[in-house]
């Protein structure tokens, strides 16, 4: 089942408050992978993107001109979702992701610019995937 974003339906970027009071508990599990995207990772471009109200709207972080992750926030959680090329993927077979991420990945849609991957964010320890997923398409 797909969380539909947040901020279905506004025409503008919601301000921050906002953000934070849909992401509720979530919230400094957000900011806490935006902050280490910058500082441990400098992923440090954010680039606010709504395709269209009816998807709401979602955070972009790029490292110059690359798209590393986008950030969809929802109510109570957020989406994140990365795209890994052939070599990425590569690199993930060989790594030691856990088995359900694997099987996620080998499950998710491929593109013409790669494999998608989203994961939905709940709690603080469900970066620990994200975070080896980010470092994996960085080193690729």
């Amino acid at each position: 089942m797909d969380i539909p974003n947040a901020f279905v339906g506004k025409a503008k970027k919601p301000p921050d408050e906002e953000i934070a009071a849909a992401l509720g508990p979530t919230a400094k599990v957000w900011f806490q992978l935006v902050e280490w995207l910058a500082m441990d990772q400098g992923v440090a471009i954010q680039e606010w993107k709504s395709i269209s109200p009816k998807y709401g709207w979602s955070l972009r972080l790029k490292l110059k001109q690359r798209t590393i992750l986008q950030l969809s926030p929802c109510n109570g959680c957020f989406r994140v979702a990365v795209i890994l090329g052939d070599r990425a993927i590569k690199a993930a077979r060989e790594s030691n992701l856990p088995k359900s991420l694997m099987k996620l990945i080998d499950d998710s849609p491929r593109y013409a610019e790669g494999t998608g991957i989203r994961l939905t964010i709940n709690r603080v320890g469900d970066l620990v995937a994200v975070r080896k997923l980010i470092q994996i398409k960085l080193a690729s």
